[in-house]
């Protein structure tokens, strides 16, 4: 997956990069690497207000090579994703001041469309769904109805390029009001951390 790497040193200027005229909100992404417009990306975000790097997908709507005369820099015009639009209101709101402080994670997640299978940890039913979102830390799993909170179950993945695929621990810690189910993964030796890290590496080069 192509990433844009977006780094602003002041909330200001995250705020004029923005380009509000675009039905899903987009943003300016400075980058010399030329881009077609209709390419997918994901925009990892960082300013000072956001506890955070956040990483929204988008497309590319254009690209424009610098013009050092005009003090012009090279870059990317991308829309959100239309998915993407409750992550895209944080940041806005949180920058902006309209939301608080935010907690801040211990790992980034990564947007994904990762097909899975799972099932509660004392049932033998298997359900077939994706993560959206993956960390080494946990994962945003889709539902058709939200899993009680604090509920075990176990993932089934294939990583990117592998054979065979990973189980992985997880549990039930919040919901999102699209139904979708917010996962803290459990592991209890360095192993475990290591499949995990590998795992999120291999997607987010995919």
């Amino acid at each position: 997956m192509d990433i844009l790497k977006v780094r602003f040193r002041t909330n200001s200027d995250f705020e004029a990069s923005l380009k509000p005229d675009l039905p899903n909100g987009g943003l300016f992404c400075a980058t010399t690497a030329e881009m077609e417009p209709g390419q997918a990306v994901v925009v990892e975000l960082n300013a000072p207000a956001l506890p955070n790097k956040v990483l929204i997908r988008g497309t590319v709507k254009s690209w424009r090579p610098a013009l050092p005369r005009l003090r012009v820099r090279a870059g990317a015009v991308v829309e959100f994703d239309k998915d993407e639009a409750q992550k895209r209101d944080f940041v806005l709101e949180t920058i902006s001041g309209d939301r608080g402080p935010a907690p801040r994670r211990r790992h980034t997640r990564l947007p994904v469309s990762v097909a899975v299978r799972y099932r509660v940890a004392d049932s033998s039913e298997v359900n077939t769904s994706e993560l959206s979102e993956i960390s080494v830390g946990g994962a945003m799993l889709q539902t058709t109805s939200p899993l009680p909170i604090d509920t075990d179950i176990i993932l089934e993945i294939l990583p990117p390029g592998a054979a065979a695929t990973i189980d992985i621990s997880g549990k039930v810690t919040y919901h999102r009001p699209s139904g979708e189910t917010g996962l803290k993964f459990i592991y209890r030796d360095a192993g475990g951390s290591r499949r995990l890290r590998e795992l999120v590496r291999r997607l987010r080069s995919s």
